[in-house]
């Protein structure tokens, strides 16, 4: 298979990251098929993805007829065999749970056509432990997008022992293709590259608010207004969802057992009382709807 072949693309998941991954590819030509058990969330994409591509009509950044053509390459559905069936390359973009991604996988291996690309775009499992759940170990592959997808250029492909070079070439190939700029890491490390450094900046920073050395908000602001960061360690946390930190966290100490792994106290408050981020209005900061 070469990069022209792959023409169809299947979104497994409708959620922040999904929708967003599955509008992109849309927007550069690709059909895309967006799927999610949850009927809710394919509608809340649906009106995303409408409400969306009129807003840059409006200010100007897209043609009407390249946001006919986008709507026109972009289709939802819950039927996950009919999504997977004749998608050249999948991007799974499910709940970072490894047990759901394995049964995910092992589902969209029986689903998909032989020579289809299986990815998983999760932040943290890295694809040796789901490839075995497959029979095609060598087209499995993390594709790691970053949040907001519409808007982050950055895409981390991650070679695993198992993954072929033809596999990584055509994923980063694939990249390029939709504007994106990839990197190739070469060997599985928990975290990647990119959130291997914000850990070792989210742990101090974490640190330093839970001693009372500073505010967060101060502290958001010290990496703002001296590292020069787009935003600051806590106000990323709430627009990436403190839920999904919450979580990953969780499941880098079930796998070293090492307490010096598990979220903060401050960050399990926050969870346990639903204060996820902005999608729910509050977390760190408040959000008015």
């Amino acid at each position: 298979m070469n990069i022209d072949d792959i023409r169809t693309v299947c979104v497994v998941g409708a959620g922040n990251m999904g929708h967003q991954i599955s509008l992109h590819l849309a927007l550069y030509g690709y059909r895309t098929l967006c799927t999610d058990i949850s009927e809710a969330a394919l509608e809340k994409a649906g009106v995303f993805a409408r409400s969306y591509l009129k807003g840059r009509v409006e200010k100007g950044k897209l043609t009407e007829d390249k946001a006919a053509e986008a709507l026109g390459n972009l289709r939802f559905t819950s039927d996950l065999q009919e999504a997977v069936g004749s998608a050249d390359y999948v991007i799974e973009a499910a709940v970072e749970k490894i047990n759901v991604k394995r049964e995910l996988f092992a589902e969209l291996d029986r689903f998909a056509p032989e020579h289809a690309i299986l990815a998983t775009n999760s932040s943290f499992i890295v694809s040796s432990r789901i490839a075995d759940f497959t029979n095609r170990p060598d087209k499995v592959v993390n594709l790691h997008f970053f949040n907001p997808a519409l808007v982050m250029k950055l895409v981390e492909v991650v070679q695993g022992p198992h993954v072929s070079d033809e596999t990584c070439a055509l994923s980063i190939e694939l990249c390029r293709k939709i504007d994106k700029v990839p990197v190739h890491i070469r060997k599985e490390v928990d975290g990647f590259l990119l959130n291997r450094i914000l850990w070792a900046i989210k742990r101090e920073a974490q640190w330093l608010y839970d001693m009372g050395v500073a505010s967060f908000e101060d502290i958001d602001k010290a990496c703002v207004y001296g590292l020069g960061h787009p935003m600051g360690p806590f106000r990323l946390e709430d627009l990436t969802g403190i839920d999904l930190n919450y979580i990953l966290a969780m499941e880098k100490f079930k796998k070293t057992g090492n307490q010096a792994d598990l979220p903060s106290p401050s960050l399990v408050e926050r969870y346990v009382k639903g204060e996820y981020g902005e999608k729910t209005g509050k977390g760190w900061y408040e959000y008015k709807k």
